[in-house]
């Protein structure tokens, strides 16, 4: 189960990769005031046709060993849980456990 939702978020993290700069435009041009109602109307319909997935707030930070959603460092992308384990056993190079 955690094996597909991480293959799941790969593959809308690529979506959003390969979409970005197509949609940052259909946004930018859907906002500016200064075009015509009608080419914003169009330009917001190209907007709606993109897959869901393309939109990088679909994308989902997720344990890459658990798959866990919650209370993943970004850096490491790994949980809390994972993070105290690997340093505790120091399998994490420059981390060790604080003690004063």
């Amino acid at each position: 189960m955690l094996e597909k939702r991480n293959i799941r978020d790969h593959k809308r993290r690529l979506l959003a990769a390969k979409y970005e700069l197509r949609r940052k435009l259909y946004k930018a041009l859907c906002q500016d005031p200064d075009l015509p109602s009608d080419m914003r109307d169009k330009h917001r319909s190209k907007l709606s046709k993109l897959p869901r997935n393309s939109s990088f707030s679909r994308v989902r930070n997720r344990c890459i060993y658990t798959g866990r959603p919650r209370s993943v460092y970004e850096f490491f992308r790994i949980s809390r849980i994972v993070f105290r384990g690997l340093a505790s056993r120091g399998s994490l190079m420059g981390i060790k456990k604080s003690s004063w």
